[in-house]
């Protein structure tokens, strides 16, 4: 009887330890964080580097439901605007990384309007 509660309380801890952990969607803080590699290429163009395309990558993996597609959009755009980015660079970015973002990388995009 003491082995079977023993079993249980191991297949207990197993399915507690194991189960998924409640993910909270992306914020503007680490979409800022991410793209911070790209800062110099978005506000003066050149070279694009390694970890600015892997911040690129993190934040399309991480924006996985059409909120947090549209929370990382509104993210954009104001750092676009906080941070002088220019428009041209920031549109060629994704290509620059070789990803694809179904949407235009505009201030102008109504992010609300994304929908996945």
């Amino acid at each position: 009887m003491a082995s079977l509660k023993v079993a249980c309380m191991v297949v207990m801890c197993m399915a507690v330890v194991g189960a998924p952990m409640m993910v909270q969607g992306i914020t503007c803080n680490e979409v800022t964080t991410y793209m911070s590699p790209c800062l110099s290429y978005l506000t003066n163009g050149g070279e694009v580097s390694d970890a600015c395309c892997g911040g690129v990558r993190t934040i399309l993996g991480a924006a996985g439901t059409t909120s947090e597609k549209q929370t990382v959009c509104n993210c954009l755009k104001e750092d676009a605007n906080n941070f002088g980015i220019n428009d041209d660079y920031a549109q060629a970015l994704p290509t620059r990384c070789g990803v694809s973002v179904p949407y235009k990388i505009s201030r102008s995009t109504n992010c609300e309007n994304i929908r996945f």
